[in-house]
Formats: C-alpha cells, sequence, structure tokens
C-alpha cells in the first residue's frame, strides 16, 4: 500500500480529471472523488448548470453516488477528495454523511467551510467532525480554477 501522501496526491489527481471535464463542459472546474479504504467508489464533476441544480456540486454528487454504491447514506470510513474547499452547504453534507476525513487541494477565502472563509468544523452546529487534510495538488487545482475564470473574464 502506498504511503498516505502518494495515496492522497493519487485520489486528487483523479479529482482534477472530474474538474477539467467539468470546466470542459462549461461548469466552474470542480471535482472530487470518495474513496474506501483503498478503492474509489464515486466520483463526479461539478454540473448546476447542466442539471439545472443549484446543488449539484462536485461533493453533493459524489456523497449521492457513493451512497448508491454502498446502500447506505453513512459513509463511515470514506474519504472525499475535493479539488476546492468545499462551501457550507457541501460540508453539511459530509458531516450528514459522517465522511471520516475530508482531503482539499485549494482553499476558497470567498465561500470555503473549512477555514477558508469560515470553520464550520470547528461549529458546535453539527454531530459529526471529519479530519480536515490540505495539501496535494493545490498548485493544479487553483491554476485550473484561475485559468477558467480568466477566460471567462476575456
Amino acid at each position: 500500500m502506498p504511503r498516505t501522501f502518494n495515496r492522497d496526491r493519487y485520489f486528487m489527481q483523479q479529482a482534477l480529471l472530474q474538474a477539467q471535464q467539468a470546466g470542459a463542459m462549461g461548469e466552474v472546474p470542480v471535482g472530487a472523488v470518495v474513496v474506501k479504504g483503498a478503492e474509489m467508489i464515486a466520483l463526479a464533476g461539478n454540473a448546476p448548470i447542466a442539471l439545472h441544480d443549484p446543488t449539484a456540486h462536485a461533493e453533493i454528487r459524489a456523497l449521492r453516488a457513493a451512497g448508491v454504491a454502498l446502500g447506505n447514506y453513512r459513509l463511515d470510513d470514506c474519504t472525499l477528495y475535493v479539488t476546492l474547499e468545499p462551501c457550507p452547504m457541501c460540508m453539511a453534507a459530509i458531516s450528514h454523511a459522517r465522511i471520516a476525513r475530508v482531503v482539499y487541494a485549494a482553499p476558497d477565502v470567498r465561500a470555503g467551510a473549512c477555514g477558508g472563509a469560515l470553520d464550520l468544523n470547528r461549529a458546535d452546529w453539527h454531530h459529526f467532525k471529519p479530519i480536515i487534510d490540505t495539501g496535494p495538488c493545490e498548485a493544479e487545482a487553483a491554476a485550473l480554477l484561475q485559468t477558467f475564470f480568466q477566460t471567462r473574464r476575456d
């Protein structure tokens, strides 16, 4: 089994592929992967525009697919890899799903809920608090987002 950092990097790269696909479809390029043990059980990219659904963030879509794959809404012992720090809506869903660990690449100082704009994981409003880790592929995820938004401005 690879060391944790290498595993984290591998799964984050899979999330980046989802983000790239979302960006190619005109969505904000964010991707997410749910892993249980060493197995990738769900992956998704952002799709609010395509699905006409404001809740179709990559994290929510990956959590939904993981729930179906495991036959349970509780995703105990799972890790969620996401290319951008989760927003408050996604953090609430992560808590309700009982995701054990969240690993995100790029921080979001405007809407991130893991310490970027606010830190919902430190609040007492919810019953389950995942471990939050950062790091792998931060530069790649940030560059993907910056390029996407720069292209939209031009």
